[in-house]
């Protein structure tokens, strides 16, 4: 999609009522949907983070900026994310978060982004993790710099290719959960993406289908 198109759905966001859990279980591990029944967060006391869906434009086209994270001796080596992290004390907010560790990982400095939309925050129990999306457009094409320290590769994903069905595939993989467990994913540049990162793209592609609707019916 072209990125001036883009734009003028972006309106059309902001009203949009989250589908948080309907959208989530669409792209949820089945033991995850099971442990998220019971979820009490006062008893879990989660760490807090916050992450970035930066939408930007490249060669007039709109992408959308993941990370391949380094790999580590943690539950996220290695995976897709997006750019974000930990909550820090001297943080305002958690807006805040989002724009200074998509800084720190990609960057790509607040001065940049226009903050959108706040999305359903998503707990993630093997790193007891509370992360908070939110929504980014930048309106000038990007150059990244990313953390050696933290990411391997950046992906720079075209908006046509998230919103195509065909990119949702079955992978089977070994989790925080069990081996060989078959679960919902995005293949994306030969990249398996699932977990958390899939559940909130999920809910990231039904709002955005949304808001293009709503253009639509004008």
């Amino acid at each position: 999609m072209d990125f001036q198109d883009f734009l003028q759905y972006v309106p059309n966001l902001i009203p949009v009522t989250l589908p948080a859990v309907a959208s989530h279980i669409k792209m949820a591990p089945k033991e995850r949907i099971e442990a998220l029944k019971n979820l009490d967060l006062k008893i879990e006391n989660p760490r807090i983070a916050a992450v970035m869906m930066l939408f930007y434009p490249k060669n007039g086209k709109t992408h959308l900026v993941l990370i391949v994270r380094n790999a580590y001796n943690g539950v996220h080596s290695s995976q897709i994310a997006f750019p974000g992290g930990k909550y820090e004390t001297t943080d305002l907010n958690y807006e805040e978060t989002a724009f200074r560790e998509t800084h720190e990982e990609v960057g790509v400095s607040p001065e940049k982004i226009e903050l959108v939309k706040h999305f359903t925050p998503m707990y993630i129990p093997p790193s007891n993790f509370l992360v908070h999306p939110f929504l980014g457009i930048a309106k000038e094409e990007l150059l990244f710099y990313p953390d050696i320290r933290e990411v391997a590769d950046i992906i720079e994903l075209p908006l046509s290719v998230f919103l195509n069905d065909e990119i949702i595939v079955e992978a089977t993989l070994s989790t925080s959960y069990a081996n060989n467990a078959s679960v919902p994913a995005f293949n994306i540049q030969n990249h398996i993406v699932w977990g958390a990162t899939a559940m909130i793209l999920s809910e990231l592609r039904d709002v955005l289908k949304i808001a293009f609707e709503l253009n639509s019916e004008k």
